[in-house]
């Protein structure tokens, strides 16, 4: 039986809330009512076999309670003269609430678009477009409001989130909602103080004015003549292990010839010591970071992943910020040589990377297709301590350094 039934109709209604539309309509008048819901009806077949059937679903629908019914006289050959419903009107927004018992929501959306109209009126925008949204938020709202208030006063304020002093608010606070604290700002802040090129929850400090926490950047040297940073001493065969903030890793001007960057940390502590080289650990942070200090450019960047699809992605982004970096234990000869290692990618991605060698693509199109097993994975931290070594002394990088003299 496909006649529509009471809650049919309370789904259309509901429908109609979930899209935002009744609520938008409690402050804009975007319905224009009587508004007339759809209605399946049975035909005159149904009366002939199904007549305690339909009379049940006259009885329903004609019970339903805040909608309109209209009616019309049907003369069945069989049996008789017979009323049956033939539209279904909501006459008001009033009874569609009541309808689907949201009129005490629709009550608090319109306090809250009256407080915005007062106290942010640019923001009645978002409101309209995002209702359910802005009822979720309700309890927050005055504080998101304050929020926007306070960097209307201080644009591009220069401070750490922890920093605004507006009521009720803390940065946690701020960290939580930054994705809608975002569009409200757009809407309520000049142009002008917004840098749009930063999109997205992740660059919200930058977008708005604030201070970024410091990226930390993690790196060895690996030549013992290498001069280190006052104060930094390493224990005796142990080469000087730096952490520096993004600023002052930009700041250094390290006497150095190639950049080692690994995405494991036990690769990055056994990296052995190379002439004229660092290692840096790439786990934590973008390539953006790295990308800010101008004297890593004039290096030789050597990149070490994991062998697998995702490796290859790392490889292809990173060189959006150094075309010149090369892979280094990335190559088929590496892959085939630790059979007994291989392991599986729990998603590999499937997609072309335009910025890879012809070498690299051959390796990356045998992951993505399956070609020596479905989502094949090396590891960096798999290839042997002595195929690195190897692979070092005897690549155009230079002979090992050896270590300094234990103690």
């Amino acid at each position: 039986m496909s006649w529509t039934m009471p809650a049919d109709l309370r789904a259309q209604a509901q429908r109609l809330w979930d899209r935002g539309e009744l609520l938008r309509a409690t402050v804009t008048g975007a319905i224009a009512w009587p508004l007339r819901l759809s209605l399946k009806t049975p035909g005159a077949s149904d009366l002939s076999d199904r007549f305690e059937a339909v009379r049940d679903w006259v009885r329903a629908v004609a019970e339903t309670p805040q909608v309109r019914i209209e009616w019309r006289e049907w003369n069945h050959r069989v049996q008789g003269t017979q009323r049956l419903p033939a539209a279904v009107w909501l006459d008001s927004l009033q009874e569609a609430l009541a309808f689907i018992g949201k009129a005490r929501h629709a009550q608090r959306f319109e306090a809250l678009w009256q407080q915005t109209a007062v106290a942010q009126p640019a923001l009645l925008a978002w409101l309209s477009r995002r209702p359910i949204q802005a009822l979720e938020l309700a309890d927050r709202w005055e504080r998101l409001l304050a929020i926007v208030a306070w960097l209307q006063a201080h644009p591009r304020p220069g401070v750490y989130l922890r920093q605004v002093d507006a009521p009720g608010v803390d940065s946690k606070f701020i960290e939580a909602h930054r994705g809608v604290l975002a569009e409200l700002l757009d809407l309520g802040l000049p142009p002008e103080v917004i840098e749009t090129g930063s999109i997205g929850v992740a660059q919200f400090a930058r977008r708005f004015g604030f201070r970024d926490k410091p990226v930390p950047i993690r790196f060895r040297l690996l030549d013992p003549a290498l001069p280190s940073l006052p104060g930094c001493q390493a224990l005796p065969g142990v080469l000087a292990d730096i952490t520096l903030d993004a600023t002052s890793f930009g700041a250094l001007a390290l006497p150095v010839e190639r950049v080692f960057i690994t995405e494991n940390e036990t690769n990055f502590l056994a990296f052995p010591a190379v002439a004229g080289s660092i290692v840096v650990f790439g786990a934590g942070y973008g390539w953006e970071a790295l990308a800010r200090a101008a004297w890593l450019h004039r290096c030789q960047l050597l990149y070490w992943g994991d062998i697998d699809t995702h490796g290859f992605a790392i490889l292809d982004q990173l060189r959006g910020y150094f075309p010149g970096a090369v892979s280094f234990l990335m190559d088929h000869e590496t892959l085939l040589a630790h059979r007994l290692h291989w392991g599986e990618e729990p998603d590999p991605a499937r997609h072309d990377l335009s910025r890879l060698t012809p070498e690299e693509t051959a390796v990356y199109d045998d992951l993505r297709f399956d070609r020596h097993q479905p989502r094949l994975r090396l590891e960096q931290e798999r290839v042997g301590f002595g195929w690195l070594c190897d692979r070092l002394a005897c690549s155009p990088l230079g002979a090992l350094v050896a270590p300094p003299p234990r103690s």
